[in-house]
């Protein structure tokens, strides 16, 4: 079994303060340019290649679950607003997209396609470790973990790994040079004019954690590079 570190209060907590900060930043700062991107809008410059990565990124994600997902519980944690929720759902997954910024899960629910009918998709607002939203046969955190230093990142994929009966789909920041150097070039800015920093990390630091995880093993990965988007998509397979 996977040695976890001794629960923190919840206030205090690195993740719950990480958690808090996110929610605060894409539902205030963040909002009207992360519903651009992830709308129809046009785009241009850096935005763009940030809306065609991650395009990228959910398309392989996607390909890695199951053709068919009817009587399927997926859960979609960190869903921003639905893209990838919408489109398991299209392929009959019973889907509970969350997120900690409230108001990217309003419009989540608003883009939800008319023809999905009520309760394909259960959209909450909230923490996506909660062990009240129940069991899940795939679970998938997309980009919605790249904010954790490595040891917060393995814990979290820990505790959803209790509540999963088959695949864990996750990214990562890869930790290269030019992510590193943006890392530490966002320390010099005050707190203030800058959003939750992303944290690079190694690889190999990664899955030496993973490996420790008991009744999982490591399956496919795959990074995606497009101009200031750097993501890399990891897959958690439960066994015996």
């Amino acid at each position: 079994m996977m040695a976890t570190r001794s629960p923190l209060p919840f206030e205090a907590s690195p993740y719950a303060e990480r958690r808090e900060a996110l929610a605060n930043y894409f539902d205030s700062t963040a909002r009207q340019a992360w519903i651009d991107l992830t709308s129809d809008t046009k785009v241009s410059g850096i935005r763009a290649t940030v809306r065609a990565g991650r395009d990228e990124m959910r398309a392989t994600l996607l390909s890695w679950l199951p053709d068919d997902l009817r009587r399927t519980r997926v859960l979609d944690a960190g869903c921003g607003t639905g893209a990838f929720s919408i489109e398991a759902a299209c392929r009959g997954a019973e889907v509970t997209g969350i997120d900690v910024a409230a108001g990217l899960v309003d419009v989540a629910r608003e883009r939800t396609p008319s023809f999905l009918g009520h309760g394909r998709i259960r959209w909450l607002a909230g923490d996506m470790l909660d062990p009240a939203l129940g069991t899940f046969a795939h679970m998938v955190a997309m980009d919605s973990l790249i904010h954790y230093s490595p040891e917060d990142l393995v814990d979290a994929l820990a505790q959803l790994a209790e509540r999963c009966t088959g695949s864990i789909l996750f990214t990562f920041a890869p930790r290269t040079k030019l992510l590193g150097a943006m890392h530490e070039l966002g320390k010099v800015f005050p707190k203030s004019d800058r959003s939750p920093a992303i944290i690079p990390v190694r690889e190999a630091e990664v899955r030496e954690r993973l490996a420790r995880l008991h009744g999982w093993s490591i399956g496919r990965t795959r990074r995606v590079s497009s101009g200031f988007y750097t993501s890399q998509a990891l897959e958690l397979v439960r066994h015996g």
